[in-house]
């Protein structure tokens, strides 16, 4: 009998999972890894113990998959405890789980405020979605002097997306004086970090010189920027600089490239294409195995 309980004290010991002793760091660093499973029992033993960031990593578990079933209800559960003990990332994910039709329907009575304590808490993400909504893409009515307001700090915190956002609306005079120097300015902050969309519209500023010294040299190659990460109107352009010359030096087959690459994204130009007609049949194939060889380059931004 004695032998027995021996025994059985030591499968008992055996049993007893390893991450009983864990800490929440450890957690961290198998979720950080994509290691899912493991952080799940090392959070939900966390989470039971009240502490507020092991439920909002259990709420982005369950909102995204993430080692468990996706599940939206259970992460607006794990979201609530966590922003209710003034856990900020929870407050934003939970508001814009109420007012992204996660949950069967857009519920921004509840949503907009959760988004709002988080954005003046310094969220940056917040702060750049309460400019989205105040630009009324929930078919709420938009308020252009808040949209600028959010915009901008999450632009101040190196937010590309905040300051492209802020840049059309220096460009459009929307909730601000329209001013093309401070366009190009937050064009180029956006650009630096690679965002494809503002490397456009910094490439034509500065190769038209507008808001920033004329340089079709440097212009151009910002456009090339936005061109080589796909954008298929740089495409579209890149490929009119090459067929004139202008910014690059003039190369048939290169613009030939670029405008087949345009046309596959949507961006067909009927001057091109005519252009296109009265090449060389060896330099049209060359422009075409470009083309297919082309592999646009990954887009990372903050």
């Amino acid at each position: 009998m004695k032998k027995f309980f021996a025994i059985a004290m030591l499968l008992g010991s055996l049993a007893t999972p390893s991450w009983a002793d864990a800490t929440f760091d450890e957690a961290m660093a198998l979720f950080d890894d994509g290691n899912y499973v493991e952080a799940l029992p090392i959070a939900q033993d966390f989470a039971g113990k009240d502490d507020q960031r092991a439920m909002n990593m259990l709420g982005r578990m369950f909102q995204k998959g993430l080692g468990v079933d996706a599940d939206p209800k259970q992460a607006q559960f794990w979201f609530s405890k966590a922003a209710d003990k003034g856990n900020v990332d929870a407050q934003f994910a939970l508001g814009m789980l109420l007012m992204d039709g996660s949950l069967g329907s857009v519920n921004l009575d509840e949503g907009a405020p959760l988004l709002e304590r988080a954005a003046k808490a310094g969220n940056v993400q917040a702060q750049f979605n309460m400019g989205l909504f105040y630009s009324g893409i929930y078919n709420n009515p938009p308020a252009w002097p808040m949209a600028a307001e959010w915009f901008k700090k999450a632009a101040d915190q190196g937010l590309a997306d905040a300051q492209y956002n802020l840049a059309l609306l220096y460009t459009d005079g929307r909730g601000v004086d329209k001013n093309v120097v401070e366009a190009a300015t937050w064009f180029s902050k956006a650009a630096v970090q690679g965002m494809p969309d503002a490397a456009l519209e910094y490439g034509v500023l500065v190769f038209r010189g507008e808001g920033v010294q004329k340089d079709e040299k440097l212009g151009a190659k910002w456009l090339l920027v936005a061109a080589n990460h796909g954008n298929a109107v740089a495409m579209n352009r890149v490929s009119k600089l090459y067929a004139t010359g202008l910014g690059v030096e003039a190369d048939g087959i290169e613009g030939a490239k670029w405008n087949i690459l345009a046309k596959a994204g949507g961006r067909a130009d009927a001057a091109l294409d005519d252009a296109m007609t009265k090449m060389k049949p060896e330099d049209l194939k060359q422009a075409q195995d470009r083309a297919a060889a082309f592999k646009p380059m990954a887009v990372v931004t903050k």
